[in-house]
């Protein structure tokens, strides 16, 4: 397994491209809305959010993407990622072959486990959302927490806030911890 460590995505001035993959129903979407709004207002960067539908929003390998300009963005379609998350096989498997040379891969080891690259970030987001949280529909959540940490795109707390503006009422203390979870587990990777 191996890891490919920075210290802080820079945002190009012209595009930068991610995205977020899973099985339909394990909230990508959700994730890439949010995504694109915490770095839309911390970075003040034009941010566009596009994603699949049809027979993949019921399982199946689904995608959202998050395209990050500082300038305008005339095509919201990611091209070429700089960044995937992959939360399934299935994800990786398909949209493996989008992600830039020099890009980054984060994936769920409980869900991906032929990963057939050297450098990649892996934590299990599915075992600790339903062990740490308390339910495993906010892996999407704990993702989000160990991309804010493994790649410095967006701050922790600006991240939080707008998770906490787009989720269900009822659930804040859960996707609170979900983001710290992920976090704090990316930290000790990292260390």
């Amino acid at each position: 397994m191996g890891y490919k460590f920075i210290d802080r995505i820079k945002v190009p001035e012209d595009r930068f491209e991610l995205r977020l993959s899973g099985s339909g129903g394990q909230g990508m979407i959700f994730a890439a809305v949010v995504l694109g709004e915490a770095i839309g207002l911390a970075e003040g960067k034009n941010v566009v959010q596009s994603q699949s539908y049809g027979p993949e929003a019921r399982g199946g390998a689904s995608k959202a993407d998050v395209v990050i300009s500082a300038n305008e963005i005339f095509y919201p379609k990611a091209m070429k990622l700089d960044m995937l998350l992959a939360m399934t096989q299935e994800a990786l498997d398909s949209y493996l072959k989008d992600l830039k040379e020099d890009g980054v891969l984060i994936v769920d080891t409980s869900l991906v486990t032929d990963i057939p690259v050297d450098n990649y970030y892996g934590l299990d987001f599915t075992h600790l959302a339903k062990n740490e949280v308390g339910h495993i529909m906010v892996a999407n959540v704990v993702a989000l927490g160990a991309i804010s940490c493994f790649t410095g795109i967006v701050g922790k707390e600006v991240l939080t806030n707008a998770v906490l503006k787009r989720a269900p009422r009822g659930t804040e203390d859960k996707n609170r911890k979900a983001i710290d979870v992920g976090f704090e587990e990316a930290s000790k990777l990292k260390k």
